[in-house]
């Protein structure tokens, strides 16, 4: 025989009363259903009596909505031959109701003995509506079978009495007993109540009085899941909980089961079932004595949080050596009825740290003052502390014991996110791990240690965008092309949650489209602020959380630091931070390898060219960078490869400008100050501490053209066109071009146009391209040569995905 109890969310209307209809009846007979109050009906009769004692008539009008809700479902789904009585019975438990409530109007007050009366109304409707909607099913009266001792509200149950009731009653049941949850009897008559999650008690109960074969708990819920689905959409359900695992779970928050309430199956090696109401296809969760199969792939089984408590520590160099310290602190506590949730305790004896809910920290710190006074206010070597706003997280799971790695996954998985711990415990049985950490970090822990624990086949980034020029704009196009790929071959799951451009942002959430972020950002976006961005993004506060920035914009730049600090990763294609000074430069390397984040800016020199991270991992390998020759201008190289009798300096100049390889101001790219950047940000990676002012420069236009406006720059530029063509002729009948070169030579940085022989390999350099030739101590005679497109909003946008792509490979 087998004891289904459904819980209120599984009575909420006439179409999940029908629903726990069809379950039952295809269970069959006998069996014993154990129900819950309709939906929120238990807390709206307690609120009604309230408003009674408080003389506010309108709880007339709200006993008129509980009495709707009854008359709804009977006339619904009771059948007719059937539904004039059932009418009169709800009627008749409403009218007592109603004449409870009229006397604590006159009376404004309310006994113990008559608030487990009315806290019975509602489990009392709906147990006799649900007996008579089930086909054979017959209402019984708990508080007839389930007898209680002393008290009215959470009454201790006299198990020996109620379990010769229950044996008497259902030893030889041949049908379907309908019983209500939550209410039991005691000597004299009176109707009293088992407390929180009563129902589930009630049901508890009578199954181990009968040694029934399994206990299901319907309910709302798939079952027991990895972790809250309120925080963590993806958890997972768990199909197997052994009985400690499942108390863990439940002392550490998850609102499944209520542990107390379940302790008589346990006692009896009875197993619980949770289902759901709504899913039968899902299996549920199996609590019984073993762990289940899936332990074999699983270390841990879940993970549960109480969002709000308080730390209160007892410590001090005082605590040394006085007797009974712990004694005392717990006696103190248990005789307040202080519940307390975890404990850590140094073995040194200095401190004893207790985790309480936030509303009984006064209680405790009084009892505890007035416990320890005089040591507290004697030498001053004892203090008694509070810390408020924390959480708990406990990862609980039996195959933890004897595994080694448990804890150093549990605390890398919040460390690379920036999470603190404040304190943790550990029990000898290895069953659970609990932490506590500042409660606004809470929603991110859980994702990150679930992530780092059942999600360990995929990772997730959380992308926040600022601009969608060309570069941003393509990038984006790229990552909605590849976001199927990247899930099923790299196990990446990328989240566009925040984009911005000069005028507007957004940040959402739920994410946005990559593909249809402009519109969303016009509609739902406000007007851009990058601090205000920036904070929107700490409010957030995700789990790899990852910055790119699309500009070249100089606010956005100096932002990395506090990225940095709230442990964001950086990916950046301006070259402004790492081409400032030096003291920024390092001081931004040293701030990411602090707070375990990545700071990518390949894209920073070459585009997409794989130069920086080449240099990388030369150096990360013992090797030396000695020299280093390159092309970096993309623009410069297309104007000095089109030059021809045709196309005068001046024309090549205005073509690079219409194909987009220059700047709007084309100066900025013939004045070599981008090459300049370019190769600061080489040398400082090879090693050599540069500054800008540590590069010659050997521009090839007078400094005139640099001057005044851009008018007069084209007007200059033209008149330097017949120079410039008879020395382009004196290189060709020479086999040698120009190419504007940058050079480090043993710390020595210069930039400059240069003419190249046909045996150089930057000789055959084509359009915009860019070539980078290294020399080592290992690659001495022979330079390793990097070549390839250096500018184009494509590559540049292929090298910043290749660099986000980098940070979730950490």
């Amino acid at each position: 025989m087998k004891v289904l109890k459904f819980g209120g969310s599984s009575m909420s209307d006439a179409r999940a009363v029908g629903l726990v209809k069809q379950i039952v009846e295809a269970n069959g007979a006998p069996c014993i259903v154990v129900v819950s109050a309709f939906e929120g009906v238990t807390r709206r009769l307690l609120e009604l009596a309230h408003l009674a004692i408080q003389r506010d008539e309108q709880y007339k009008s709200g006993l008129q909505t509980i009495a709707k809700l009854h008359f709804d479902v009977v006339n619904t789904l009771v059948p007719v031959a059937f539904r004039t009585a059932v009418l009169a019975e709800v009627q008749r438990l409403l009218g007592e109701y109603e004449d409870t409530l009229y006397g604590l109007f006159l009376l404004q007050d309310m006994t113990p003995r008559t608030q487990a009366r009315i806290l019975s109304i509602g489990v009392r409707l709906s147990s006799y509506t649900l007996s008579r909607i089930i086909t054979g099913a017959r209402y019984h009266d708990s508080s007839e079978i389930i007898r209680t001792r002393a008290g009215f509200l959470d009454a201790a149950v006299d198990f020996e009495d109620s379990n010769r009731q229950i044996a008497e009653r259902f030893s030889a049941l041949d049908h379907i007993a309908v019983l209500p949850g939550y209410i039991a009897g005691n000597s004299g008559g009176d109707i009293t109540n088992l407390g929180q999650r009563g129902a589930d008690y009630a049901a508890a109960v009578i199954s181990a009085a009968l040694n029934v074969e399994e206990l299901t708990l319907w309910m709302d819920v798939d079952g027991f899941m990895s972790a809250d689905p309120a925080m963590i959409p993806k958890a997972q359900p768990i199909g197997t909980l052994s009985y400690p695992e499942a108390f863990e779970l439940s002392h550490f928050g998850a609102a499944v089961i209520f542990s107390p309430t379940i302790r008589p199956v346990f006692e009896k090696d009875i197993p619980i079932r949770i289902r759901n109401t709504f899913n039968l296809q899902a299996q549920g969760t199996l609590i019984c004595n073993h762990s289940g199969n899936n332990a074999e792939t699983l270390h841990i089984k879940g993970i549960s949080s109480i969002e709000d408590i308080s730390l209160i520590a007892l410590q001090g160099t005082g605590l040394i050596g006085i007797g009974n310290v712990s004694a005392r602190f717990f006696r103190v506590l248990a005789d307040h009825r202080i519940n307390v949730i975890m404990v850590t305790q140094a073995s040194s004896e200095y401190s004893i740290t207790i985790a309480v809910r936030p509303e009984e920290v006064d209680a405790a710190m009084e009892a505890l003052n007035c416990e320890f006074y005089p040591h507290l206010n004697g030498s001053g070597e004892i203090k008694l502390q509070v810390e408020t706003d924390l959480s708990i997280i406990a990862i609980v799971g039996e195959r933890m014991r004897n595994t080694p790695g448990i804890s150093a996954t549990l605390f890398h998985s919040l460390a690379r996110n920036g999470i603190s711990v404040i304190a943790t415990a550990q029990g000898s049985s290895e069953l659970n791990i609990s932490l506590v950490i500042r409660k606004s970090n809470l929603r991110k822990a859980v994702n990150a240690i679930h992530e780092g624990f059942f999600l360990s086949n995929y990772k997730e980034l959380h992308l926040f965008l600022v601009g969608v020029g060309n570069v941003g704009k393509i990038l984006l196009q790229q990552i909605q092309s590849q976001l199927n790929n990247l899930m099923n071959n790299l196990k990446l799951k990328i989240n566009l949650v925040g984009v911005a451009n000069s005028r507007r942002m957004y940040i959402s959430p739920g994410g946005i489209s990559p593909a249809g972020y402009a519109g969303e950002m016009e509609k739902y976006g406000e007007s851009y602020e990058i601090d205000r961005f920036i904070a929107g993004i700490f409010a957030l506060n995700l789990r790899n959380s990852v910055f790119i920035d699309c500009t070249g914009n100089e606010t956005v730049a100096a932002s990395y630091g506090k990225l940095f600090e709230h442990y964001i990763s950086v990916v950046t294609a301006n070259k402004i931070a790492c081409s400032s000074e030096y003291s920024l430069y390092k001081s931004l390397k040293e701030r990411s390898k602090e707070h375990g984040v990545r700071f990518m800016f390949e894209t920073n020199v070459g585009a997409g060219l794989p130069v920086i991270n080449t240099i990388n991992d030369l150096i990360r390998s013992g090797d030396r960078i000695l020299k280093i020759e390159a092309v970096l201008s993309g623009t410069l190289n297309f104007i000095l490869n089109v030059l021809s009798e045709e196309m005068t300096m001046s024309k090549a100049i205005r073509a690079a400008k219409e194909k987009g390889f220059s700047e709007p101001d084309p100066r900025l790219d013939l004045s070599g100050a981008d090459v300049v950047r370019k190769l600061i940000i080489l040398a400082r990676e090879s090693g050599y501490a540069m500054e800008k002012s540590d590069v010659e420069i050997h521009p090839f236009l007078p400094s005139e053209c640099f001057e005044g406006s851009l008018e007069y720059f084209w007007e200059k530029v033209e008149t330097l066109d017949a120079d410039f063509e008879k020395k382009r002729k004196e290189q060709a009948a020479q086999n040698k071009k120009w190419r504007f070169i940058a050079t480090l030579d043993n710390g020595k940085a210069s930039v400059g146009l240069q003419s190249v022989e046909s045996k150089h390999p930057s000789y055959e350099l084509e359009g915009s391209n860019n070539i980078i030739m290294l020399t080592t101590a290992r690659y001495l005679e022979q330079p390793m040569v990097i070549k390839g497109y250096g500018a184009g909003a494509e590559v540049t946008a292929a090298g910043v995905f290749a660099d986000i792509i980098r940070v979730a490979n950490v």
